[in-house]
């Protein structure tokens, strides 16, 4: 069996932020506002960005929900997190920043990811490849504060080459390595993943204490239950569908590449990766000030 890697610092379960969540119900997703609960200070982990794909219109009823949030208690946004560059939502980063400031962080391999999907989308030279259209770029182990919070980043991909787990004292948001125990994994099939990396970082995340809360970025409802984005390493551990305790990095392998063999593309692919790779920033204005999305025929 595989080495899999240590956690890069200790969990300080003693800590214990304030967290809230958002869902969105058109893409599935949960956003979070993490809040030190000694100060003002906060972070918006994953912000989701409205999108009419039919229409071509993007609104912000997500995010300014979010904001209202954090505004009407006096918080003080200082991170906004993407955990990985998403492919079926948008992210609102660039729009909160400008109403709230804070700054964008994502996971250094996002220059692998716009290579990747640059190519895809023939971005030209003038898009550039070195993430310098966020913040901040974390490294496995890299720590930064919201308040008097440290976090850290660990690096945890396989759904993607940039994704990376976010620990706030007892509380790690998982971006889609995980999902709850009934959801088993996100999918390794997109460009860049691997089911046997991905089998080693959720190995990773679930090295972690048992009483560690895990937060999900999306959740489905599976069989019909309600919607939830909250577990414990324990629970994954004793219940995962996909990578519960005894089960082989092998059958693990076996079983998620089966699955993904049978999933559809997300139907917001298209649209996410050419915003969510330039930060949540449009693509850029053309000479008669529109701008536009690009549809790759038989290109992803």
């Amino acid at each position: 069996m595989a080495t899999i890697a240590p956690i890069p610092h200790p969990v300080d379960l003693s800590l214990k932020p304030d967290v809230t969540a958002f869902f969105d119900a058109p893409t599935n997703t949960v956003s979070y506002v993490v809040r030190d609960p000694a100060s003002t200070a906060c972070a918006i982990i994953d912000s989701v960005m409205d999108i009419d794909y039919a229409a071509g219109r993007i609104t912000y009823t997500s995010a300014d929900q979010v904001i209202d949030f954090i505004k009407s208690r006096g918080l003080t946004l200082e991170w906004l997190i993407e955990t990985h560059v998403h492919a079926d939502h948008l992210s609102a980063a660039p729009y909160i920043q400008a109403k709230l400031g804070g700054k964008i962080g994502i996971g250094e391999n996002i220059t692998i990811v716009q290579d990747t999907f640059g190519k895809v989308f023939n971005e030209g030279t003038e898009f550039q490849r070195d993430g310098s259209q966020f913040d901040r770029l974390f490294k496995d182990g890299d720590s930064y504060k919201i308040g008097g919070m440290t976090a850290f980043a660990m690096h945890t991909p396989g759904h993607t080459p940039a994704c990376m787990t976010h620990v706030i004292g007892d509380a790690a948001f998982v971006g889609d390595t995980l999902f709850m125990p009934d959801g088993g994994s996100a999918r390794a099939d997109f460009p860049g993943g691997d089911a046997r990396t991905l089998y080693r970082s959720i190995k990773r995340v679930l090295s972690m204490p048992d009483k560690t809360r895990l937060f999900m970025c999306h959740d489905y409802g599976p069989n019909g239950r309600d919607i939830r984005w909250e577990t414990t390493v324990a629970e994954q551990r004793a219940h995962n569908i996909h990578a519960h305790d005894g089960v082989s990095e092998d059958e693990f392998v076996r079983v998620r590449e089966a699955r993904d063999a049978t999933l559809a593309m997300p139907r917001l692919i298209i649209p996410s990766l050419q915003v969510n790779m330039r930060a949540g920033e449009l693509p850029p204005e053309d000479e008669s000030g529109k701008r536009f999305l690009k549809v790759p025929i038989n290109g992803l």
